[in-house]
């Protein structure tokens, strides 16, 4: 399959995506104490909609929930099966995560809005893995279900 294919940018492609998502990981989740930036309340709001949300925060080396749930410290750590990674990281702090990532085989890699990354979502595609780039998952969700 040519990888181009894996890079989902039509709105009826990320509206299939979005709705087939269940469980996801959050890497760069923020914690409740920072309740009023995107990193936090756009995983509640996924966690509201039913979807299971894995933290994998990047700093709060002390924090071990948040949402109640545990957190992961990589997202290659995290147990079982992901229908995504939705990335809370600037753009220039992606391509520290593509090992990861690609130990993990998520189906599909969501960067939110404001970040893109085209050397990883290349590397991704190439992997078979779906790339969404510079959209929130939030409003996705809230037009896929609407």
């Amino acid at each position: 399959m040519d990888p181009s294919a894996h890079l989902i940018e039509s709105p009826e492609a990320v509206r299939a995506l979005v709705s087939k998502l269940r469980r996801v990981a959050v890497l760069g989740i923020k914690t409740e104490a920072q309740s009023d930036q995107p990193a936090f309340y756009v995983p509640r709001f996924l966690a509201d909609a039913g979807i299971e949300v894995v933290p994998v925060p990047v700093y709060y080396p002390d924090v071990t929930t948040i949402l109640g749930r545990p957190v992961h410290r990589r997202v290659a750590d995290v147990p079982g099966e992901l229908d995504a990674v939705i990335v809370f990281r600037r753009s220039a702090d992606v391509a520290p995560h593509l090992e990861d990532l690609l130990a993990k085989r998520p189906r599909a890699v969501w960067m939110q809005s404001g970040i893109r990354h085209p050397e990883v979502a290349d590397a991704l595609a190439r992997a078979g893995i779906d790339v969404v780039q510079d959209r929130c998952a939030m409003v996705e969700l809230r037009r896929a279900r609407s």
